[in-house]
């Protein structure tokens, strides 16, 4: 008995991670979170808080980072508030203003995140940067971030680590296969939903 509980650890340990959107570790998805949800945090008031629903998606955490210095949060502020929302960069195309907009990410992590390009999988993100810090900063860092996913290929699984797919989504990004153009994706995706939210969704997808 004990030997197959080791074999089955072994096999739990070593297994690939298929999720492409990094898991949470109590961030929560700025393009999803609910507008009362949003005035229970630090420095949001409820004007502001109505005002960001409004002007969502926000296509990259620069521009949420933008729109809330438009509402004269300062940058302390807004960089506070991303230790509770955020809008999950693409590891293998943010710029360095993006990964440093991570909460203690900094210059070290913007160069280490763009070293190691192209980002395949999750288990790769542990290896590479798990070789400067821990495995709990790791997982911190990996919430904020995603690796897009093939439309082709990826598995239902690895659609509903995307904030707010679900199921219902992720069985229609599977149903339209093979896919081949953003047009495509934007025609069939937008028979479910409206354009923001096919665009939000598409930011997390890519086609080979």
């Amino acid at each position: 008995m004990i030997r197959f509980v080791a074999f089955a650890l072994a096999l739990l340990l070593t297994a690939p991670a298929f999720a492409q959107v990094g898991k949470s570790q109590g961030v929560v998805d700025a393009n999803t979170i609910s507008e009362a949800d949003l005035t229970r945090l630090p420095g949001m008031t409820p004007a502001i808080a109505k005002a960001l629903v409004a002007a969502r998606p926000f296509d990259s955490i620069t521009a949420l980072n933008t729109f809330l210095l438009g509402q004269k949060l300062t940058q302390d502020q807004a960089s506070a508030l991303y230790r509770n929302i955020f809008v999950n960069i693409n590891l293998n195309t943010a710029s360095a203003a993006e990964i440093m907009l991570i909460p203690g990410a900094g210059k070290r992590m913007a160069r280490e995140f763009e070293e190691y390009r192209p980002w395949k999988s999750y288990a790769q993100f542990e290896k590479e940067i798990g070789k400067y810090v821990d495995a709990k900063e790791v997982a911190r860092l990996a919430q904020y971030t995603f690796i897009p996913l093939n439309l082709n290929t990826a598995t239902q699984i690895d659609f509903m680590t995307i904030p707010g797919a679900g199921k219902r989504m992720a069985h229609e990004f599977e149903e339209y296969r093979p896919w081949k153009t953003q047009q495509q994706f934007e025609k069939e995706i937008g028979k479910y939903v409206d354009a923001r939210e096919v665009r939000r969704f598409w930011r997390y997808m890519v086609i080979q």
